[in-house]
């Protein structure tokens, strides 16, 4: 056979042939000698690369035995090339390692050319190489693609796995062995955010959301259930601030941050209380977006959240409850009179400035404000969640954790 130009080199294939695996073996060793990242891989990788090596030899000879092929068969004998090696070694080796090796390779078949090629084809057989060596960078290229691709899919899968076991709230083993597989570092604090996904392939959703979390520098897990995009946040000092970084990898409507917890282990209960609160978050139009968590306790206990009445219970009315009864009475009658000051001090048989200091001290023990618009909400429904469901009033020695918004989830 022939090359495009018609003329045979059938002599220099039978040279290449019988020089193919001491061509490898040379190969490989100008890496060892050129290459030091390439000697400290370990023995298996490259006995990989010397398999390739040797698979890229022959598929020259087949190459050039074909006179380079049509467009369709170069690149089926190239291709060829990389599938002898497993794919774990794209995973092992960039694509611009890759590309080292076979520049290494192709040096060394170019300085044996004059071994190689029979007398009067060795202009032939360097042009020839030079044209299969563009024929392997584009199949390196599909290789890693492919490779790509592949893991692309996996590692989606894996992670909607990971997010569905910590909605489930599954023992932290199996949140650990799936988080490792992902290479999840687990930096603390951990907060997860929920919000409407955009919509269109799971992969392409969680590549927007994973080339933002990139950008500002933190780790991410995410995953699509239904008509949700749930995102694990991890090493974000600020995990709102970092939410608000990534709503363009949400759809529509509200996103809701769950409270920061030190790992993984724990981010079951930051889950919960996201998916709680973006289910109870249309109730508040203008909520800020992104929101917290804590921040829709009122809303999420109208909806049924029965941790959300618990902690209006423990961390609002108890706390009340157990200052002083004057609070408790001051607060029916300040929201019975309207949010009138003047009118809540004679319906008290008090001064105004009495009821000043006492609304600042409700404010002071429960983190709202009876005088803010949404404070004062949160207020009534924790009162009548209060009154609904009685607490045990706790002692002087056993007081109840966590009496503000901010320790609320």
């Amino acid at each position: 056979m022939s090359e495009p130009g018609g003329i045979e080199l059938s002599a220099t294939l039978r040279r290449i042939e019988r020089a193919a695996g001491s061509l490898a073996t040379a190969s490989v060793a100008r890496m060892d000698e050129t290459l030091p990242w390439f000697r400290a891989l370990p023995a298996d990788q490259r006995s990989w690369v010397m398999l390739v090596a040797q698979a890229g030899a022959r598929s020259l000879v087949q190459w050039l035995r074909e006179g380079g092929g049509s467009a369709d068969s170069t690149q089926e004998v190239s291709d060829e090339v990389f599938a002898t090696a497993p794919q774990a070694l794209a995973r092992s080796i960039s694509l611009q390692q890759t590309v080292a090796l076979v520049k290494v390779t192709i040096e060394v078949v170019e300085e044996q050319v004059g071994t190689l090629a029979a007398e009067g084809e060795e202009q032939r057989l360097r042009e020839a190489v030079l044209r299969f060596s563009r024929e392997i960078a584009f199949s390196a290229a599909r290789a890693y693609a492919r490779a790509a691709e592949s893991r692309g899919s996996w590692d989606a899968r894996l992670q909607a796995l990971l997010v569905d076991a910590l909605l489930r709230g599954d023992s932290p083993d199996v949140l650990a062995s799936r988080a490792a597989a992902l290479g999840w570092s687990d930096a603390p604090p951990v907060a997860v955010a929920v919000g409407r996904s955009p919509g269109g392939e799971v992969a392409a959703v969680l590549h927007t959301a994973y080339r933002l979390a990139r950008r500002i520098g933190v780790e991410m897990i995410g995953g699509v259930h239904g008509d949700r995009l749930v995102i694990v946040l991890g090493g974000a000092a600020d995990p709102l601030g970092a939410a608000g970084k990534l709503l363009p990898a949400f759809g529509d409507g509200p996103v809701v941050v769950g409270p920061a917890v030190p790992s993984l282990d724990e981010a079951t209960d930051s889950a919960r209380a996201a998916l709680a609160g973006f289910r109870a978050a249309p109730a508040w139009p203008t909520a800020p977006r992104p929101v917290p968590a804590a921040d829709l306790l009122p809303e999420r206990a109208l909806a049924g959240d029965a941790e959300a009445r618990r902690r209006l219970r423990h961390d609002v009315y108890a706390p009340l409850a157990r200052a002083s009864g004057e609070l408790l009475e001051t607060m029916d009658a300040f929201f019975a009179a309207g949010g009138t000051l003047e009118s809540a001090a004679r319906a008290l048989f008090v001064h105004p400035n009495t009821v000043r200091y006492r609304l600042r001290r409700i404010a002071e023990v429960t983190g709202f404000s009876p005088l803010l618009p949404r404070d004062a909400f949160a207020l009534q429904v924790a009162l009548t969640v209060g009154r609904l469901d009685p607490v045990v009033s706790p002692t002087a020695n056993q007081p109840i954790s966590g009496t503000s918004r901010q320790k609320a989830t």
